[in-house]
């Protein structure tokens, strides 16, 4: 097991009706916030008003910047940096998915900084500071209310970047499973695939003896999973709902991440196709990891037939054990498919056009991954398999 420090500074503020105490939380940042958001579905399901009425009744004096889209742009951030330099503003509260409150941490990031906030993203800048975040969650998958990263796409050159800093973890998040009934089936399945994609980057390890986060991770899987076809068929199941919604702030709060180290090129991959291509994040997930784990479980068949056998109730086999190891990624795929997430880039009718291309970019800052490290040939092969 690796040293490590564990630190997540994330109030969470977690049940029904949770909504109306973001005046509160948020009246002791300052007496204005920028409120950001992104299409109508707020305004829609009647929590633009709940949140607006909430905040009025603190006094404070709220700034909108909405149109935040799924993998979020660059020149929106932009937009909420002049916007809160121009106004002073002093807090920022994120109401939605994880790309409202990605947006909203860049925001937060360069409004401290001179410089343009793409610099963070291509390495030439670091963060030092940001201003305080606030959110409320409306879609369970990112893990972007209490972790301390952001993804941002730039428009010029369809560049997918991350980046973080420790001062981006907002600093509350009201979770309440009531606001995700809405949500479409298929948004839901992506939140799924998205969550548990963080808990496979950090479970697959070349660390050893990390037997209490192995089963964290499997714990936290298996409640994912147990619950998905119940939110599906039943949206309104609060249940279902709530361990869904938990289980997405737990795989991406770091906790599961303590004292091994994770991998990330599964990630680092499906940006480049999202970026590209403007496909759903955990939808190209459901792509790439699967085929991810056809190139590399040989690195580890034991780690693999260990998912196999904890997660997916394969029995192993003590003379084949690379057939439990396949068994384990094909039930997975399995599972994908049942909650109506593609398998194949044939699927989302992505050819190889593009491929090079993506290959290219994805390794051009460094080689990808821990469990194993992949060059540019390496993803390009990963982009075939996933054909």
């Amino acid at each position: 097991m690796q040293n490590f420090e564990f630190q997540n500074a994330t109030k969470i503020i977690f049940g029904k009706d949770t909504e109306h105490k973001v005046g509160q939380e948020s009246v002791p940042f300052g007496k204005k916030l920028l409120l950001h958001y992104g299409g109508g579905s707020i305004k829609k399901s009647g929590l633009y008003d709940k949140v607006v009425a909430s905040l009025t009744e603190q006094g404070i004096e709220i700034f909108e910047l909405g149109g935040v889209v799924p993998n979020p742009r660059v020149s929106l951030v932009r937009e909420g940096i002049s916007l809160c330099k121009e106004h002073d503003i002093p807090f920022i509260l994120a109401v939605g998915g994880g790309s409202v409150i990605d947006s909203a941490k860049a925001i937060a990031a360069g409004v401290k900084y001179d410089g343009d906030v793409w610099d963070f993203f291509t390495g030439e800048a670091h963060v030092s500071d940001c201003l305080p975040i606030g959110v409320i969650l409306t879609i369970p998958a990112a893990g972007s209310e209490s972790s301390a990263g952001t993804v941002i796409t730039n428009e010029d050159g369809l560049y997918k970047r991350a980046m973080g800093h420790p001062s981006m973890r907002p600093v509350f998040a009201i979770l309440n499973p009531e606001l995700t009934y809405t949500l479409p089936p298929y948004q839901t399945a992506c939140g799924i695939t998205d969550m548990i994609a963080h808990i496979l980057e950090r479970y697959f390890t070349n660390e050893t003896h990390v037997d209490l986060t192995d089963r964290l991770c499997e714990s936290t899987l298996r409640t994912i999973i147990s619950n998905a076809k119940t939110a599906l068929e039943d949206p309104t199941n609060y249940h279902a709902r709530a361990e869904i919604m938990w289980s997405g702030t737990i795989a991406h709060n770091d906790l599961l991440s303590t004292g091994r180290i994770g991998d990330w090129a599964s990630h680092d991959i499906e940006h480049e196709i999202s970026g590209i291509y403007d496909i759903a994040h955990g939808a190209g997930l459901a792509i790439v990891f699967p085929a991810w784990m056809k190139y590399v479980y040989q690195h580890d068949i034991n780690r693999f037939a260990q998912f196999a056998n904890r997660v997916w109730d394969v029995e192993i086999d003590l003379y084949d054990i690379e057939k439990t190891a396949r068994e384990g990624i094909k039930r997975f795929e399995q599972f994908l498919q049942s909650i109506g997430m593609p398998i194949t880039l044939t699927e989302v009718e992505i050819d190889e056009t593009h491929f090079k291309e993506m290959a290219k970019k994805a390794t051009e800052r460094w080689e990808l991954g821990n469990f194993v490290k992949l060059k540019e040939e390496d993803v390009l092969q990963i982009f075939h398999l996933a054909k």
